[in-house]
């Protein structure tokens, strides 16, 4: 068995990721690395649920507020620049933690990203009209008649997902999901994953109270300043898109609110579908004792 664990930490939004992974850094002595597709960028404090100054300062964390909105970084940059700064951290130390809900950002990690063909720049300028013209909802029907899998697995809300399955469905005749996972990249290095649940009604109370703070703490200051920049892809996403379109006048304060609420409980949902698929998965309920999830890491860490 290799020596060097790295422990993923998994679950829907607002389950508790972000604690847990600092109380496992200060047991272990070690560093978080975050995959949140999201709370990478600096502009995006409070409507991310980034860790807190305090809780930077208490552990050394790894892809918090690194990049900037107006940066075009992807998933593959990701992969990365994240395998090499766990090889280092892995110099000095047998465990790093990683914690954060973007599926994607987690697999890239863990197994590495699949490999697709080059499609013609064509067939995505023609989608890009398409959802211009027609909207999401038309892309959306699209990919759930040429494939299925992915129409069920990938996030449907962004647009840049679903044009991207598109345009490999239409470019090689085959589905995307038919490209997933034919080959997983080698580790140097074992991965023990940790997912936190709950019941749905208390997730979904989680996330109704967490968007309540994050009005309080100042969302909607934080979202006035990053108005100019609202069509770039790093902000298409729960909690800045429903106020955008209260700024644009399309809504009440109270509505874009509720739309928050409901569009971070639709995402929840998928998160665990998507983490659900991962059958070697440990989970544990999001208030289990700290000491009953490090006893199944220590037994992990013993071959």
């Amino acid at each position: 068995m290799n020596n060097k664990l790295l422990i993923s930490i998994v679950g829907p939004t607002a389950i508790g990721k972000t604690s847990l992974s600092i109380k496992l850094a200060q047991h272990f002595n070690t560093s978080i690395i975050s995959c949140d597709s999201r709370q990478f960028y600096k502009e995006m404090q409070i409507g991310t649920a980034a860790p807190t100054p305090v809780e930077l300062k208490a552990i050394r964390h790894y892809f918090i507020h690194n990049k900037s909105v107006k940066d075009n970084y992807t998933v593959g940059q990701f992969e990365l620049e994240a395998i090499d700064t766990l090889n280092q951290l892995f110099l000095n130390n047998d465990v790093v933690i990683m914690a954060g809900g973007s599926g994607l950002y987690v697999n890239a990690v863990v197994e590495g990203l699949d490999e697709f063909p080059d499609i013609s720049s064509e067939i995505r300028d023609n989608l890009n009209i398409e959802f211009k013209n027609n909207g999401l909802k038309s892309l959306q029907d699209k990919l759930k008649s040429l494939d299925p899998i992915s129409y069920e697995a990938i996030a449907l809300d962004n647009p840049h997902r679903v044009i991207r399955a598109l345009e490999v469905c239409i470019g090689t005749g085959l589905p995307y999901s038919s490209f997933l996972k034919k080959e997983k990249k080698g580790r140097n290095f074992e991965v023990l994953t940790i997912g936190l649940e709950a019941e749905r009604a208390l997730v979904y109370e989680r996330i109704n109270l967490r968007v309540d703070q994050m009005i309080e703490e100042g969302l909607l200051n934080e979202v006035e300043k990053l108005l100019p920049f609202k069509n770039l892809n790093a902000l298409n996403t729960v909690g800045y898109k429903e106020l955008f379109k209260y700024y644009d006048g399309e809504c009440t304060l109270d509505y874009a609110v509720s739309e928050i609420k409901k569009n971070t409980r639709r995402f929840a949902k998928r998160q665990l579908t998507w983490f659900r698929k991962n059958k070697k998965t440990n989970w544990f309920k999001y208030n289990t004792p700290l000491k009953e999830i490090i006893k199944v890491i220590e037994n992990k860490k013993t071959p």
